[in-house]
């Protein structure tokens, strides 16, 4: 008569989906990422609602951020020398407050 917990189930809270970030990795780290080998993308201050239809991992040379998660009151700041990670389907606004300089990679299945 166990059961299992039911990943299904409904609750008053929406499923979790964080972003994650790495304060200032090693060197040796990003030397292994590939890092220098990525697309660059910036943008100015300002704010900027945002969608990842897949995962996407980046690494912010300069600039801070301060993402504000979608149906949620959580916020997640980060900046220079941060590896961040955002999960497939996540939504956020972004609220740029110095410009951002980064090295982005999308996770995908094939290449």
């Amino acid at each position: 008569m166990a059961s299992s917990s039911n990943p299904g189930a409904t609750g008053t809270d929406a499923p979790s989906i964080s972003i994650t970030v790495e304060r200032n990795p090693p060197q040796s780290r990003l030397v292994e990422l590939g890092i220098k080998s990525w697309p660059k993308w910036g943008c100015p201050p300002g704010r900027f609602p945002l969608k990842f239809d897949a995962e996407e991992m980046c690494y912010l040379v300069k600039g801070k951020v301060t993402a504000y998660i979608k149906g949620s009151s959580e916020s997640v700041e980060f900046g220079a020398g941060d590896l961040v990670i955002f999960p497939k389907g996540l939504s956020c606004t972004w609220d740029v407050s110095a410009p951002v300089d980064k090295y982005y990679k999308f996770a995908s299945s094939s290449s």
